[in-house]
């Protein structure tokens, strides 16, 4: 499946990335198709300033060139850049919203995972809200004021609550419960690098 365009000027994209897809190049032959690859042919100045994981769906900023690159680079290091994720997990989370502040650092030895680490770890954090439930899984909205590797994964799991299809940080049930993960970055917003303008892009999940 191709990206699709949802936003385009003539200084960024802002595009659907596919579940599945790599955002960037791996190691190796096999690892070479990717969202940016797929897009330079007709994009040959894309550049990229944030990354969704291989199995999350959903929408990424692609910059066309170096200065809008360094301006949305520092809108993203200032948190200023929002996003908003929708995401199945496993049971009904109590209370239904709050924050989960957990510092995050890599597993090393099991890398890629991510754990939570309070001597070592980055501080991250997520606040959350359910929006409904049915057959014992809620579907949720995350919004990561921090932007940690895997973070909205390994917070759900730490909550015991885990996103439904997540093969790194499910339990056996959570991780039969889907074929794909469950996670898709529905919705950015964003300072516009040349006009200062808002710009704010929604994407619907499939699931």
């Amino acid at each position: 499946m191709q990206p699709s365009v949802v936003y385009e000027d003539s200084d960024l994209l802002v595009v659907e990335k596919p579940a599945g897809l790599l955002t960037v190049p791996g190691r190796g032959p096999d690892k070479q198709d990717c969202l940016i690859n797929r897009i330079l042919p007709a994009y040959p100045n894309a550049r990229i300033v944030h990354r969704l994981d291989q199995p999350t769906s959903g929408l990424v900023i692609i910059p066309l060139g170096y200065e809008p690159q360094k301006h949305l680079a520092r809108q993203f290091e200032q948190r200023q850049v929002h996003k908003r994720y929708i995401a199945v997990v496993s049971g009904l989370p109590d209370p239904a919203a709050g924050h989960v502040d957990l510092p995050l650092i890599c597993d090393w030895p099991n890398r890629p995972r991510q754990k939570v680490d309070y001597t070592e770890g980055k501080p991250a954090l997520t606040r959350f809200r359910v929006l409904s439930h049915d057959d014992g899984n809620a579907r949720m909205a995350l919004e990561p004021v921090t932007g940690r590797s895997h973070q909205l994964r390994v917070h759900m799991m730490a909550l015991g609550h885990p996103i439904l299809g997540d093969t790194l940080y499910g339990t056996i049930e959570s991780k039969r419960a889907s074929k794909r993960l469950l996670l898709h970055a529905t919705s950015i917003v964003f300072t516009h690098p040349r006009t200062g303008s808002q710009v704010h892009c929604d994407s619907t999940p499939t699931f």
